[in-house]
């Protein structure tokens, strides 16, 4: 009866439903249409194959069919979903629902003996995974030809057709990606993305750990390489800097007004008040010393001082021993001059070596001053009285200069 100009469908199942022998029915290239408005089907029970190709019908039309049914064909309507628990076709075995309208693979509770499903161009973008898992009697799926979206969700459609055993018919020509536009054309076998990518899960921890382990190290990096310390110095003698620039005309500032600025160790006070500034300050050519306990200016703060005194002074002497590398305060003098050694492109380091210094007692933070004297000459305290004389005249030689 194909070709033809029939419109209900439920019309058609109250004819055949006195024809007691009808097993074959070809209703295709009609304009059958189901509402499913409480309208009973009733079918001729000896019904086992139909053909409703090519009409106007929709998702109801699984309200309206024969229950008996072994091979249904159903291709180019205008179904968009297969409602489930409404349909029970027990004995049903071919199912042909190509050229619908179809976003995903249907299940197959409603069907239970189903062995052959068509649906091949539909708007399928990512089937589901676990089709054959619902329909265990399966032996062959046709589903190419549809718009496939190449994405995460795809991934495991395409494991699927692997566990398979080839079941899906086509398989790979037919089965092509659609979306996105850059992997238009490519085959599905073709199509890989890594766990990572796919994973959010995964890819949120992965990114979390990374994170940590990014922080962890550069922690260790600042801790190690004491960033937090050297941040703060620049900021203090940016700020140091910053008011001398704003000092008033006529403000003495940053002129020279000392021979020295001399850095030590508590501990190493004894020599500096007995053998370095005596030797220095008194005798022809005294030289004017700038020593914390009495040129460092009440109310500012230390650093603020160590900064200025270094600022007016020509040179800076460094008295080292094991002493001073264990100084906290020592060690902001060194890197103070060290940065007006650079900033300015002077020669105003002097070091004087009063004790020798094992390499393993100089903490990693002091890496200037490891530098400072692999690269510089420095005089070394000679325990033997009669080579003092030189020592001095080399010292005075050293920061020898008219103060204005």
């Amino acid at each position: 009866l194909q070709k033809n100009k029939f419109e209900s469908l439920p019309k058609v199942s109250f004819t055949t439903s006195r024809m007691k022998s009808l097993k074959y029915l070809d209703m295709s290239n009609n304009l059958l249409r189901h509402d499913g408005a409480d309208v009973q089907c009733q079918w001729a029970e000896s019904l086992t194959e139909l053909d409703l190709s090519s009409n106007q019908l929709a998702d109801a039309v699984f309200e309206c069919l024969p229950v008996n049914v072994k091979k249904l064909g159903l291709q180019n309507n205008q179904i968009s979903n297969v409602p489930r628990g409404v349909v029970q076709l027990k004995s049903l075995e071919e199912l042909n629902l190509a050229s619908n309208r179809l976003a995903d693979l249907p299940g197959c509770s409603g069907f239970p003996s189903l062995q052959f499903l068509n649906i091949e161009m539909n708007s399928i973008l990512t089937p589901s995974a676990d089709f054959f898992q619902s329909c265990p009697r399966i032996r062959e799926l046709q589903a190419g030809h549809n718009p496939f979206k190449c994405s995460c969700e795809l991934q495991a459609f395409i494991r699927l057709e692997r566990q398979s055993g080839g079941k899906l018919f086509g398989w790979p020509a037919a089965y092509v990606c659609e979306y996105p536009e850059g992997l238009r054309g490519t085959e599905l076998k073709d199509f890989h993305l890594s766990q990572l990518a796919c994973n959010t899960t995964l890819l949120l921890v992965t990114a979390l750990v990374l994170t940590l382990v990014l922080v962890a190290a550069v922690a260790f990096l600042c801790i190690y390489l004491d960033v937090p310390w050297y941040v703060r110095m620049t900021w203090q003698w940016t700020q140091t800097k910053r008011r001398a620039w704003h000092n008033p005309p006529g403000d003495p500032g940053t002129v020279l007004q000392f021979h020295a600025f001399i850095s030590y160790s508590e501990r190493d006070s004894f020599w500096v008040k007995n053998e370095l500034i005596p030797n220095l300050e008194k005798g022809e050519g005294c030289v004017q010393l700038c020593q914390h306990e009495r040129d460092f200016i009440p109310g500012k703060s230390i650093v603020e001082n160590i900064i200025n005194c270094i600022e007016k002074s020509y040179k800076s002497i460094f008295v080292l021993s094991p002493n001073f590398v264990q100084s906290e305060w020592c060690h902001y003098e060194l890197y103070f001059a060290h940065h007006k050694l650079f900033s300015e492109n002077s020669n105003s380091l002097i070091l004087v070596l009063l004790e020798p210094i094992p390499p393993y007692l100089i903490p990693a933070r002091y890496h200037k001053l490891k530098a400072l004297m692999a690269k510089r000459t420095y005089l070394e305290w000679p325990k033997e009285r009669s080579k003092r004389a030189l020592f001095w005249a080399n010292l005075r030689a050293a920061i020898s200069i008219n103060l204005p």
